[in-house]
């Protein structure tokens, strides 16, 4: 990771991350990515300029639908 990146906002959406480690707050707590397993197809997908810049958030790496629940529109 680079100085430069705001590290707790995902590279690839620019939404936060939800990294526990890029929180001084919560910097002594597990990130959420530390339970999870990664696709590498996903991570090496990623242009070269979006890597090792800062943390995925769970949706880019591909892990939203077992994380979040699902939002459902509200019928008509």
């Amino acid at each position: 990771m680079t100085s430069s990146a705001n590290l707790d906002i995902c590279p690839v959406c620019g939404q936060g991350n939800r990294c526990t480690l890029a929180d001084p707050r919560t910097v002594d707590r597990p990130c959420w990515c530390f339970s999870q397993t990664v696709d590498p197809a996903i991570l090496a997908g990623l242009p070269e300029a979006l890597r090792n810049k800062a943390c995925l958030c769970p949706r880019c790496a591909g892990l939203a639908e077992k994380d979040e629940p699902t939002q459902h529109a509200p019928a008509p």
